[in-house]
């Protein structure tokens, strides 16, 4: 009993640990996988870095984004979910 009560501390600074940093990333995280799978071509979207276009090619990890200056080509992760969902609400 006397060392459950001595580990009491250090397995409750675990559990906040797990709730307040490690559980809201791992969700963070698959609702990004969650956008950049449901991006279709046609898709206007804004970059993390600001560069606003539209979609046109998708291939599995790249995608190729039409610019007023021309087309780029770069990786899904590189699309800011955010400005996309405020887009689509527009």
């Amino acid at each position: 009993m006397g060392q459950l009560t001595q580990f009491a501390p250090f397995l409750l600074m675990f559990v906040v640990i797990y709730f307040f940093m490690i559980r809201p990333q791992q969700k963070r995280a698959k609702n990004e996988k969650e956008f950049e799978s449901a991006l279709k071509v046609g898709d206007k979207i804004i970059t993390k870095s600001g560069l606003h276009g539209k979609i046109a090619e998708l291939a599995d990890t790249t995608v190729v984004i039409e610019t007023m200056s021309g087309k780029l080509k770069m990786e899904r992760s590189a699309i800011s979910m955010e400005m996309s969902a405020s887009l689509a609400k527009k």
